[in-house]
């Protein structure tokens, strides 16, 4: 008998620990080549690691929550096999439970005209493809425990802001819907990836016709939300064609129904001593990760911002027009592409604002300015393992619809915890879409090794003078925080106003 041990791999562009966070299989089980052995978190996701061996676990060489070193062995399985040693993507399907079982829902019962809808409403949320790479099939979401869920009468006895809690969402592809461009805040604002990026989530519907994004969902669905009080506007979609699915329910109910229970008791008993009510949170992880690069893009980086305020009414048009145009039909549109495409512009006309900033290694002090003829357009997303800024290769040479559908995918890939650390490499410009918060503006930090990041503001209605008079119009505005070793205030001043050049005149993409 042969005692194989299995040492945790480099699972992401050299990331050099990673904590195991659970563990997939036991002393004494039978495993089959690529069979998940256990979930890890790296700095940048989560992420499953198949075994390489067939045979018998005999030993699990790390216990979970603990943080490792790459190279460390974490599992002994030993050639004798215990069970079926046929690899768990060919090996045949178990057979079916009986027709006449009852369907589990994977977080508590739902109402019952919703169990024949399961299966097609479930779209990407089905587990990956059989055969995948042996260095783990990529990052997921955590799990959210179910509790019991709050009834109509116990929601309804409460305001409405206290019982509706948004999942985890990401900020890319949510148009600015008209309770964001009237300012309400849509989530907490945060830090995140390796930039200053901020959390957003899609707000509650409004009532100016035409600027209303429709929710895509099935009859059963609606029904099942419309029972438990529930805004599908306010529910991350992550079906095939962007619609609210059954388990979308679930998982924000559940959500919901958490954040309740912890805002009933969150402040603890008042008699207590208050050095009994301080929670410590270990800092690991994204959240590590993201500190590290904070602070080392803060100081290292002299940071100078200027803002400016834009007349955002053409693209609001602009943005209306695509919704209704049959190419973009099944494609979320928001005023964050146009913004995206604008920011590409801008950057072809002051390149240097898409470039690096790179010190010698060997400590002469010498440095260069690397101008990046290629366009990585970093998005500020919210996962459920935390803000990261994923960004889409290439966007100078998408299409107005292919940037819509590389928003799109970039989305869905965040919200299912699936991004990749690769897709996180070699950014070279940031946005971060902090007017879905309803927020004007803010000063972000600049994502390390990139020397411009741009803050999209909220869009809502303002006085504006137009030709003489003052009238109501879309107004937002636009901050950028530069490295002022490589951007002048000339130029980061020329690059603002060509961003803001489009917003106002979207025609100008045309040219």
């Amino acid at each position: 008998m042969t005692l194989n041990k299995f040492n945790l791999p480099d699972v992401g562009e050299g990331l050099t620990e990673a904590e195991v966070v659970s563990w997939k299989v036991k002393p004494g089980d039978a495993v089959a080549i690529n069979d998940v052995l256990c979930e890890i978190e790296t700095a940048k996701s989560i992420v499953e690691l198949p075994s390489p061996f067939a045979g018998t676990v005999t030993e699990l060489l790390v216990p979970e929550g603990v943080t490792i070193d790459v190279g460390t062995a974490i599992i002994s399985v030993s050639d004798d096999v215990a069970g079926d040693p046929t690899p768990a993507d060919v090996r045949a399907p178990e057979a079916p439970a009986p027709a006449d079982a009852p369907a589990q829902p994977l977080y508590g019962k739902l109402p019952d005209d919703a169990q024949d809808n399961g299966a097609n409403d479930a779209g990407a949320q089905g587990s990956a493809p059989a055969g995948g790479p042996l260095v783990g099939s990529g990052p997921k979401a955590d799990a959210v425990k179910r509790r019991p869920r709050v009834t109509r009468t116990a929601a309804a006895a409460k305001p409405a802001d206290a019982v509706t809690v948004n999942a985890p969402e990401v900020e890319p592809v949510q148009p600015h819907t008209p309770a964001e461009v009237t300012g309400r805040p849509a989530a907490a604002a945060t830090q995140g990836g390796q930039a200053a990026v901020v959390d957003t989530r899609p707000t509650l519907g409004g009532t100016i016709t035409g600027l209303v994004n429709r929710v895509l969902a099935k009859p059963p669905v609606r029904k099942i939300a419309r029972d438990l009080g529930i805004d599908l506007a306010d529910v991350v979609a992550t079906g095939s064609r962007g619609e609210v699915t059954r388990e979308d329910l679930v998982s924000y109910q559940a959500q919901r129904d958490a954040e309740l229970d912890k805002a009933d008791g969150f402040w603890g008993k008042a008699g207590k001593p208050q050095d009994q009510r301080i929670e410590t949170i270990p800092v690991k992880g994204v959240r590590k990760a993201t500190a590290k690069a904070m602070v080392e893009s803060a100081f290292a980086a002299p940071h100078v911002s200027i803002f400016v305020d834009v007349d955002a009414s053409r693209t609001m048009e602009f943005v209306k027009r695509l919704k209704a145009s049959r190419d973009f039909e099944g494609i979320r549109v928001s005023p964050l592409l146009i913004l995206a495409k604008a920011v590409i512009w801008a950057a072809a006309r002051n390149p240097s604002v898409n470039a690096s900033w790179v010190e010698s290694s060997d400590g002469s002090g010498a440095a260069e300015i690397q101008v990046k003829h290629f366009m990585n357009l970093g998005i500020a997303a919210a996962t459920p393992r935390g803000l990261m800024v994923p960004n889409i290769k290439d966007a100078q040479d998408l299409s107005l619809k292919e940037l819509a559908l590389a928003l799109n995918n970039l989305a869905t890939t965040a919200r299912a915890g699936k991004t990749q650390p690769a897709e996180m490499q070699g950014g070279t410009l940031t946005i971060t879409n902090i007017g879905a918060l309803g927020i004007d503006t803010g000063t972000p930090i600049i994502n390390p090794g990139e020397v411009a990041i741009v803050a999209f503001g909220t869009i809502k209605q303002k006085p504006w003078v137009l030709d003489g008079e003052v009238i109501p119009r879309w107004i937002t505005t636009l901050g950028g925080s530069f490295d002022h070793r490589v951007v002048d205030g000339d130029l980061s001043a020329r690059f603002m106003a060509d961003v803001a050049a489009i917003l106002e005149e979207p025609a100008l993409l045309l040219d």
